[in-house]
């Protein structure tokens, strides 16, 4: 494969986001978020089990990762640290294959709180 200028930008890039992880024993990484809920509507088979088999429900602090970020690290009970957000999260379910460097907050039965979150870029750490 030949390296070239844009290339050679992207790799800069992304090892620099994770110098600064390796460097504190952890990682980081920038990803998209959304949220998702308990509905039938929302999923491809049982709404209150995860991808892994774990029941899921509301008011757990749970996460869907993209299968690329399962590659990275971010496995089944990986706990998670969301920037902004309480706590630490567990990935308990993955999304569909199509998504890429996106995680899904899991947001019990409330739809509404789903959607004032929308997408947003954000910061995890694991």
């Amino acid at each position: 494969m030949k390296l070239t200028p844009h290339l050679f930008i992207a790799l800069i890039v992304l090892l620099s986001g994770y110098s600064e992880a390796f460097a504190r024993g952890g990682h980081k990484l920038h990803v998209q978020a959304s949220a998702y809920n308990s509905l039938k509507s929302q999923t491809n088979g049982n709404p209150s089990v995860g991808a892994w088999g774990d029941h899921i429900k509301p008011g757990m602090k749970i996460i869907a990762v993209s299968r690329d970020l399962i590659k990275m690290g971010l496995r089944h009970n990986t706990r998670v640290k969301i920037d902004g957000l309480p706590g630490y999260y567990l990935v308990k379910d993955k999304m569909h294959k199509r998504w890429r460097r996106k995680i899904d907050i899991y947001m019990g039965r409330d739809v509404k709180a789903a959607r004032r979150w929308g997408k947003r870029d954000i910061i995890i750490r694991w």
